[in-house]
């Protein structure tokens, strides 16, 4: 038999077993192209998503990297990328404090700080749309505003108590062509804005800390505040926080992570 590194980790979290947990898998040369092997690794985790990052060979990055969820691949994972960059980090085998990851959106990088990992990622703003017909009955609370960002949906309710509140009816949020509902309200506390994310389109009931929707949060959020850094706090049962920063077109997410499981992946 022979194998390749694997990894558990919980990111956005500086505790095991909070945050959101993504896989990790490091591919041979044999399985780095291996669209249908990935999927299936990712169906067998089980995870919300799992990276598959690979060694550049030159240009302008220092590896691809891939995401998938139990069904389908994506276009743009933060958790799942500060999870990856938490081991390339830790094991040595990356630029010493920034990698710069080749994806389906374009050139991501990473880099270390003293709270942990900071993302660079597109800023990706909403507007406004009408309301879905029967949205406020899928998500069991009542709309204020809802908007679209990037593949998600996001939906402003009222406090974030009614954030703590929702329990959707996952069936009809599957049939909005969206990726993921996003759901927030103003933070309270030590958090300037509060969300959940429910993704029952590609397989992800509800992701515990998704740091792609904080692309779409930071912009909604910025304006309202009247500020450009702020703290985002993920009301799942795990739960997390997600530092977002935003630099023009971009936002920086920052984060810790903690690995909770490492070992060998057998491939035959």
């Amino acid at each position: 038999m022979s194998g390749m590194r694997i990894y558990v980790v919980d990111a956005f979290t500086d505790r095991p077993f909070r945050g959101n947990p993504a896989g990790v898998c490091l591919p041979d040369a044999a399985h780095a192209d291996d669209v249908a092997w990935m999927q299936s690794v990712a169906a067998e985790l089980g995870y919300s998503e799992t990276a598959f990052a690979v060694p550049a060979t030159g240009g302008a990055a220092d590896f691809g990297l891939r995401w998938f969820t139990p069904q389908t691949e994506v276009d743009l994972c933060g958790h799942a990328t500060l999870a990856t960059a938490h081991v390339l980090f830790g094991q040595g085998s990356a630029p010493a404090s920034r990698i710069r990851f080749a994806t389906r959106s374009g050139v991501l990088t990473a880099s270390l700080d003293s709270a942990g990992v900071v993302l660079d990622f597109p800023a990706l703003p909403p507007r406004e749309v009408p309301v879905p017909t029967e949205l406020g009955l899928a998500l069991g609370v009542e709309p204020i505003l809802v908007a679209a960002g990037g593949d998600d949906l996001l939906v402003e309710v009222a406090s974030a108590a009614a954030v703590r509140t929702v329990a959707p009816d996952l069936a009809m949020l599957a049939t909005l062509p969206y990726r993921a509902v996003i759901v927030t309200a103003a933070g309270e506390g030590r958090v300037d804005f509060v969300s959940r994310v429910f993704a029952p389109a590609v397989g992800v009931a509800e992701d515990p800390v998704t740091g792609s929707a904080h692309c779409v949060l930071g912009p909604f959020w910025a304006p309202r505040l009247d500020r450009r850094r702020m703290t985002g706090g993920q009301l799942s049962a795990r739960g997390g926080t997600v530092g977002v920063e935003l630099v023009g077109d971009r936002v920086r997410l920052s984060g810790a992570a903690v690995t909770v499981l490492e070992g060998d992946l057998i491939t035959d």
